[in-house]
């Protein structure tokens, strides 16, 4: 502000002089004019004209030769020559003059032009009028002295004025800033109140409330994370206390002991792979899940992972079928390793949530259908709730019974294979679980699922 204030008063300064100069010439031009008039009605002009009217020092004028000599002059201007010889021989046309002058305590502005002395033979001679310099020095200075006054005052009115808007233009944005602060991981559900004034403010609000509600909604993901994974831990590491303890609260034969260590064994697998599907889950949330993709025989992978299952099944009752027949020679762009803990997740899944009234039956069947190879899992169970199948895919606390990571693990595997995970449930009872994959460039016709897993596949999802 300052410097506009500065650049603003120069420029005044400067006008202000130009207009005082160019008022004081037009009334040098037009004394010239009337003396040049009066120059042909008598042998020597009038330059004493109107003294009467005006101080001999505010006006006067000169007629001098070509060599510098006084032809006539007014008295306030007798003492001296206004032009020296040089410079009157140099007058062609009318020209403007600053100078200071003999008998004017002010610098003059003088106006020289040639002229032609009446008489018998008309004689070439200049005409010099000028008036002093004075009034217009009085009236800058008087104006730089208001300008030196004015400025500062002006430029604390301006600043005092600034800082009141820029106080109040920022108000709600420390307002926000406080409010912002105040939001702690205790109460994540605070948000910022949004000014109803509609402008960068308000949707600086807006877009924090929405990042807010992101971050509560991660926040609580992780947390029903946490929940989840310590209660699929704290079932296993249950179980194996138990079967440790009852193997050591009393003497045992050996096929007792082999069974409780069997049995140990057993939870210790679970164990091993809840540990490999947190491991997942954690990969996936740090960045990309890594993949050595490879071409993958599905028919292979269903009946390895059915041979893993086959004791465990028949435990509990269950039976295990794999058909082929849909895509009995179609390969999937995938990752071995990951397609194995998909079938297991999905195996533990359907065992866990088979028949009550009677043996399960359990069915693993893949197809092949334009660019993707499609396996489906269907059981006999209970089926997913409507509000599952009608949501997004499952997270990490979904599951047929709102706990479990088997689902969840499914779903992110698919998803880093450019898949996706789709659920129904079947007709005839149970549930019915795809996972379409990109298939491997080979020529086969297109199939359907087995009747046994009947359901629709879900379209894959494009390649990433």
């Amino acid at each position: 502000m300052a410097m506009v204030l500065t650049a603003l008063g120069a420029f005044l300064y400067t006008r202000m002089g130009t207009e005082l100069t160019r008022a004081v010439d037009l009334d040098l031009r037009a004394r010239a004019a009337a003396t040049v008039g009066s120059l042909a009605q008598r042998e020597r002009a009038p330059l004493d004209a109107g003294s009467g009217l005006i101080d001999p020092d505010e006006s006067f004028g000169q007629i001098l030769t070509q060599q510098g000599d006084v032809v006539e002059t007014t008295p306030a201007v007798a003492a001296a020559p206004m032009l020296p010889p040089g410079t009157a021989r140099t007058v062609s046309k009318p020209v403007f003059l600053s100078r200071h002058v003999v008998g004017s305590n002010d610098p003059a502005r003088l106006l020289a032009l040639p002229v032609r002395l009446p008489g018998t033979v008309e004689q070439p001679a200049v005409l010099v009028v000028g008036a002093p310099l004075g009034d217009r020095a009085e009236a800058l200075d008087r104006l730089l002295l208001l300008l030196l006054i004015g400025g500062p005052l002006a430029l604390a009115a301006s600043s005092y004025a600034g800082w009141l808007l820029a106080g109040a233009a920022l108000r709600p944005v420390e307002r926000i800033r406080r409010e912002a602060a105040a939001i702690s991981e205790t109460e994540p559900e605070r948000r910022l109140t949004v000014p109803p004034t509609g402008d960068e403010l308000a949707r600086l609000a807006l877009t924090l409330n929405a990042m807010l509600a992101r971050l509560q909604e991660a926040l609580e993901r992780e947390h029903r994370f946490v929940d989840t994974a310590g209660h699929e831990l704290r079932t296993p590491l249950t179980l194996l206390r138990a079967e440790l303890e009852l193997a050591t609260a009393r003497p045992r034969d050996r096929v007792e002991l082999e069974a409780a260590l069997r049995s140990a064994a057993a939870e210790t697998d679970r164990l091993v792979g809840l540990a490999e599907d947190i491991l997942v889950l954690a990969r996936t949330r740090v960045g990309r899940l890594p993949l050595r993709r490879e071409p993958v025989p599905p028919p292979r992978l269903l009946t390895d992972a059915a041979e893993a299952f086959r004791a465990r099944a028949t435990a509990d009752g269950a039976t295990i079928t794999v058909e082929t027949s849909g895509a009995p020679e179609a390969t999937a762009d995938a990752d071995p390793v990951r397609l194995r803990q998909v079938l297991h997740n999905l195996l533990d899944n359907a065992l866990r949530h088979s028949g009550s009234s009677g043996p399960g039956h359990i069915v693993l069947s893949t197809e092949r259908a334009d660019s993707a190879v499609k396996l489906c899992v269907g059981d006999e169970g209970q089926g997913f709730p409507p509000a599952m199948l009608a949501g997004p895919p499952p997270g990490p606390s979904a599951d047929r019974s709102a706990g479990g990571l088997g689902l969840a693990i499914v779903a992110m595997i698919a998803a880093a294979h450019g898949g996706r995970l789709s659920l129904a449930n079947r007709p005839s009872g149970g549930a019915l679980i795809t996972v379409c994959l990109i298939a491997a460039p080979v020529q086969t016709s297109g199939a359907e699922c087995p009747s046994a897993a009947v359901g629709s596949c879900a379209e894959p999802a494009e390649a990433e």
